[in-house]
Parts: structure tokens; C-alpha cells; sequence
């Protein structure tokens, strides 16, 4: 008995020692930034500019030439790895629809200071909404890939700025339940700093959302977004990129994908307003 009782005690202790280790280093498992600020050529050569300007403190990239007239503008949220301006897939597809894009850049990531955190993300997310809001007004969309679908989500939530419409690409519900579901001898759902639980943000939002969904997700189950999906209350439209994986997506949307979700978030938000 004794014998047991001491096995017992060390797997007890092992147990809480990992419990332990989760929980200091999580965020070192959430955040993959690449910290690297790129250079002046980099940047321009992703047809891209510094944004809001070369002189102000960095929030975001836009397209190097600003379109004289714009339908509105979509600010971008990236997902947890690499940098914004990797993302400029995104600048190319909805800038010849017309539309001004922002791709908004996270305290910690890209050169920028401050570490990543869910409080610091989002705070700093609704400083980059209200630049965007000040500078060129209504309509304002928000697109969310992965981690980001949480920053739009909750910027969405806040309500201080009219949003007209949410694209949440490869989203999940909630972190906790996402983490758990990954980890299930873990209490993830009790050791998680940062939540972005989309399902509580999104209770109250009634403006247009569209989901994209890898269907082939290796690391968000599409049952995680399909989940959040059934929860929306306002207009919605789903769409599933069958083959795709998590990073893999941008090659499954053809330019009809990207012309429908436009223009699904701006009838659907004039619709229901």
C-alpha cells in the first residue's frame, strides 16, 4: 500500500508540474510572431505602403496606391503566425472590387512593441478601427483568419463603431473549447488567459456575417466552426473549401469567392439596417 500510495504522489506531482507548465507557457504556444520589422523594399515589394503613413507609428500595411474612390474598407486581421504584411493575398483580391484594405498588424508582431496578449490585441485592434473609422468613415468591414476571427469578434462585440460586416475565415467557437478538445487531460478551459470566445462575443451582433471553412482544417476541426455558424443570429453565409487545410485556403478561393463574400456583407448589411 505504501508502495501505491508513493506511485500515487508522483503522478500527482508529475501531473501538477505539467498543469504548471501549461499554464506559464501557454501563450508561447498561441503567438508565433515573426518579430522582424521588414525593410522599406520589402514592403514595397509586396505592393504594399506603411499605413497610416511613413511618418506616423506603424499600425498596418495598405496597397502602395491608394484607390481614389472605395466601396468601404476591410481591416484585416491576421492569424497567430508570421506578420501582416505577409498577408498581402488579401490586397490583391479585394482592391480591384474596389475596396480599401487595411492589414492591421498585432502589438508584438512585425517590428511593433509590446507583447501579444488577448487584453493588448484587442485594445490595440480598436485604436486601428478608430484610425480607420476617422480617416475614411462608413462602411468599415472586419475580416478575421484564424486568430483573427477573435480580434474581429470582439471588436464586433464592443459596438463603439458601426462594423457592417464580419468575414470569419477558418474561425473557431471559443479558445477554451478548442484548447480543451486538443488537450482533453489538461483543464484547458480553467488555465486559459486569453479566451476570444466568439460564440459570447457574437450573441448580441446582427450584422452580416460570412464563415469560410477549411474542410480539411488540420488544426481547427470545421466542427468548431460550424458550431460558431449556428449560433449567429443575423444574416450568414457559409462557405467550405472542401480540400482546403488551415493555411492552405487562399488557393481553393477563386476570384468568384472573393466577389461573393463582398458583395454577400454589403447587400445583406444594407439590408438589415
Amino acid at each position: 500500500m505504501e508502495t501505491i500510495a508513493r506511485l500515487l504522489l508522483w503522478l500527482l506531482l508529475a501531473y501538477a508540474v505539467l498543469v504548471l507548465a501549461a499554464f506559464m507557457l501557454q501563450r508561447r504556444f498561441l503567438y508565433f510572431p515573426d518579430t522582424t520589422q521588414p525593410s522599406e523594399r520589402q514592403v514595397t515589394a509586396a505592393g504594399l505602403r506603411t499605413w497610416p503613413s511613413a511618418t506616423e507609428p506603424l499600425r498596418g500595411y495598405a496597397a502602395a496606391a491608394p484607390l481614389p474612390t472605395a466601396q468601404g474598407t476591410i481591416v484585416v486581421f491576421h492569424g497567430n503566425a508570421g506578420a501582416a504584411w505577409h498577408r498581402n493575398y488579401y490586397v490583391r483580391a479585394l482592391r480591384p472590387l474596389g475596396y480599401r484594405v487595411i492589414l492591421a498588424e498585432y502589438p508584438g508582431y512585425g517590428g511593433r512593441s509590446g507583447a501579444p496578449t488577448e487584453e493588448a490585441i484587442v485594445a490595440d485592434a480598436k485604436a486601428t478601427l478608430r484610425l480607420a473609422y476617422d480617416q475614411y468613415g462608413d462602411p468599415i468591414y472586419l475580416w478575421g483568419e484564424s486568430l483573427g476571427s477573435g480580434v474581429a469578434a470582439a471588436l464586433a462585440a464592443d459596438g463603439t463603431l458601426p462594423v457592417a460586416g464580419l468575414v470569419l475565415i477558418t474561425p473557431w467557437d471559443s479558445l477554451p473549447a478548442l484548447a480543451q478538445s486538443i488537450y482533453p487531460f489538461l483543464p484547458m478551459r480553467w488555465l486559459l488567459l486569453d479566451r476570444y470566445d466568439n460564440l459570447h462575443n457574437l450573441r448580441a451582433y446582427r450584422g452580416p456575417v460570412a464563415v469560410a471553412i477549411a474542410g480539411a482544417d488540420e488544426i481547427i476541426p470545421p466542427h468548431r466552426a460550424d458550431r460558431l455558424y449556428a449560433s449567429l443570429a443575423g444574416p450568414k453565409r457559409l462557405w467550405v473549401f472542401e480540400h482546403a487545410g488551415h493555411n492552405s485556403w487562399p488557393g481553393e478561393a477563386g476570384r468568384s469567392w472573393w466577389r461573393e463574400v463582398t458583395e454577400f456583407t454589403a447587400n445583406a448589411g444594407s439590408s438589415s439596417q
